[in-house]
């Protein structure tokens, strides 16, 4: 069963066809209005009643049949282009997964759809009517003008076609952002700016001057065939025919008598009830439309007839009375097609054209460079990588241009500004995630400073009895000089264990006091692998043996690895690391996390690997890229966000990481030697 459309897509599905309905029907007004002054129809012709009698079409019909044609051929090329985007709108309306290859695809054709539309509305139109243009105009002549004017006409009604689906697509094209926020260029044909100001003024002016031209060449030869016939008129009132003269002969000795204006022409004469009818010219014919604009329109045009629609050739014509009181109709046959003007405004178009074209072209193209240097300009502040206090857009104009780079500075100096809040926020959050860190740590320092200072105090109580034994041996003659040996002895292991637990204590207080400084550059020092090691280990092993989690240290390159960096840093980073593996164990015990520290192609690879539940595909694809948790209320996401920064900015290093759900995670900080 075939699924119904959404009602989003049935509504711009019916948009788009209101677009074509109105469109052609805009072409078939304008041509019905423009097309009986650019072809010089008849007076009165558009008579409907005339024209049932004289055609076997009116023109009313033929406009129809021409707007119904048009309108099922445009919306069935339509729907053809249309069909990736209403499948893939069909998806995003019903929130289906979309591909960014779909995507891509989309955003091309909403860039070349109305391209292509724009042509195959052009040649429908010029094909449909250049084709009823033969069907139903038999002069030459006739349908050269009429092709330049469809040509025009479609030029235009194909260009505003062409936008208003332009901004349709447009909206689509916004719609592909809300499912992906990756972007391309050189999507779509590639039309520059110049290029599309030309496309779209030079068919304007086309059809200005093709229209002008046209409405001028058909007003040139109006007065040409009037001054004709009033030039026939007045030789034939001058002969003063009377009612015996009406008849055949006398009429063709009189009309004889007139001097041609040119060879062509030629004159004529009706007899009553058109039951014959003679011309001078053996080759010359009067048309049934002559016949039957007379009889409409006689009394209206003062003599003037015309062979068809389209005033190619004219007849003036003057009825007499014969002696029987029966009308007789004579008259002269003239062209007033006129060849060489209608070249002359030809060449003008063309002139004019070329003109514009190249004043267009020079005029855009200045536009075009204008943006080219500000593209160019931006080009070089983004290739820069790094936001440039003097890397400024001049300001070269006072136009659009020169507004355009004066908001981008505004916007670069606000960049740089809240890029500094940024810096100063990020600081400041990575400080207090290290006294949060410092606080969880407080009560396993006091726990692992209670086991020394108490071996220093029984310590320092044994050296008390030893000095108070020492002290009463002295006068004591059984008290030989061995026993004053092994005295010292013993008092020697008292001292050797304070020295041991003291050096414990410094190193807690060292690394405690490390992890208590603010970060900052000028913190960069060198250290050893294993000078890190220790203070990880003297950091974290309260925590460790609190959850009975085994933290197994696996060197496999030298622990005297010299690193450069801040130390302070590197160690929480690591600790964060090592305090989410054991959170990933839920409370278990007696499981293990593996500190693996290896040395690849120059790089140091600290890896930090537990065996527990693991990260789902979608909290890998997130990290890194905002702070998120796993742990509900009880996290922040900040940890590990920050430890990433701290890595980029402090190492120029990176973190990785490796998980499959229910089977543990590996993350790996990788450090430049």
């Amino acid at each position: 069963m075939k699924t119904k459309h959404t009602k989003e897509l049935r509504n711009l599905k019916s948009k788009f066809a209101a677009i074509i309905f109105f469109t052609d029907f805009i072409a078939v007004v304008l041509i019905y209005f423009i097309m009986p002054l650019v072809q010089n129809f008849p007076p009165f012709s558009e008579d409907f009643s005339f024209q049932e009698l004289v055609q076997p079409v009116t023109h009313i019909e033929q406009y129809s049949i021409i707007y119904i044609i048009g309108v099922t051929v445009h919306l069935l090329s339509f729907t053809i282009l249309m069909q990736k985007i209403y499948k893939y709108l069909d998806k995003y309306y019903r929130n289906k997964k979309i591909s960014y290859s779909e995507i891509k695809d989309i955003r091309k054709d909403c860039i070349n759809i109305p391209y292509k539309i724009f042509f195959v509305q052009l040649f429908l139109i010029v094909a449909i009517g250049i084709l009823f243009n033969f069907i139903m105009l038999a002069s030459a002549f006739s349908i050269i003008r009429f092709t330049l004017m469809i040509i025009a006409l479609a030029s235009i009604i194909s260009l505003i076609l062409l936008m208003a689906i332009q901004k349709f697509l447009y909206n689509i094209i916004l719609t592909t952002y809300n499912v992906t926020k990756k972007y391309e260029k050189h999507i779509g044909y590639r039309i520059t700016n110049s290029q599309n100001l030309l496309f779209q003024m030079v068919p304007f002016i086309t059809v200005i001057l093709i229209v002008i031209s046209l409405i001028g060449y058909s007003k040139s030869v109006q007065q040409e065939g009037f001054a004709t016939g009033n030039y026939y008129k007045a030789y034939m009132e001058s002969k003063n025919i009377t009612t015996d003269q009406v008849n055949m002969e006398d009429l063709k000795e009189i009309l004889s008598t007139i001097p041609l204006q040119k060879e062509s022409n030629y004159f004529f004469i009706i007899t009553p009830n058109d039951e014959q009818i003679y011309t001078s010219n053996p080759d010359g014919t009067i048309s049934d439309f002559v016949l039957a604009y007379r009889d409409y329109f006689y009394d209206k045009t003062d003599g003037f007839l015309y062979e068809k629609f389209g005033i190619d050739e004219q007849l003036y014509t003057m009825d007499l009375k014969d002696s029987n009181g029966d009308t007789w109709y004579i008259g002269f046959k003239y062209p007033v097609v006129d060849f060489d003007l209608l070249l002359y405004y030809f060449a003008i178009i063309i002139l004019v054209l070329i003109v514009f074209s190249i004043l267009l072209y020079i005029w855009s193209h200045n536009i075009s460079n204008n943006l080219i240097r500000t593209t160019n300009s931006l080009k070089n502040i983004l290739d820069t990588e790094n936001i440039d206090k003097d890397a400024i857009l001049p300001i070269v104009s006072n136009d659009e241009f020169g507004d355009l780079a004066y908001y981008y500075n505004k916007i670069q100096e606000l960049t740089i500004k809240n890029i500094e809040e940024i810096h100063n926020n990020q600081i400041s959050l990575m400080e207090r995630e290290r006294l949060a860190s410092l606080g969880q740590l407080i009560g396993g320092i006091a726990h692992n400073l209670k086991t020394p200072i108490m071996s220093i105090s029984g310590a320092a109580e044994g050296l008390s009895d030893l000095i108070k034994e020492y002290d009463s041996s002295i006068d004591d003659p059984e008290v030989n000089s061995q026993d004053h040996h092994d005295i010292a002895k013993d008092m020697s292991a008292w001292v050797s264990k304070i020295k041991i637990h003291a050096e414990y204590m410094s190193d807690v207080i060292t690394a405690v006091k490390g992890q208590a400084v603010t970060l900052s550059t000028e913190n960069d020092i060198t250290f050893t692998i294993g000078e890190l090691l220790k203070r990880v280990n003297i950091l974290m092993k309260h925590e460790l043996k609190n959850a009975i989690i085994y933290l197994n240290i696996k060197m496999k390159t030298d622990e005297n690895t010299i690193i450069k960096g801040d130390v302070n840093s590197l160690v929480q980073v690591i600790n964060n690391m090592i305090s989410n593996s054991i959170q990933a164990y839920n409370g278990k015990t007696e499981q293990n996390i593996d500190l693996i520290v290896e040395k690849k192609n120059n790089t140091l690879i600290i890896s930090v690997k537990d065996y527990g539940c693991g990260l789902s595909q979608k909290v890998k694809d997130k990290l890194f890229k905002e702070m998120i948790t796993t742990k509900g209320k009880n996290g922040t996401g900040l940890g590990l966000y920050m430890s990433y920064s701290t890595i980029k900015a402090h190492f120029n290093g990176n973190i990785t990481v490796d998980s499959e759900e229910g089977k543990g995670c590996t993350f790996s900080i990788i450090l430049p030697l």
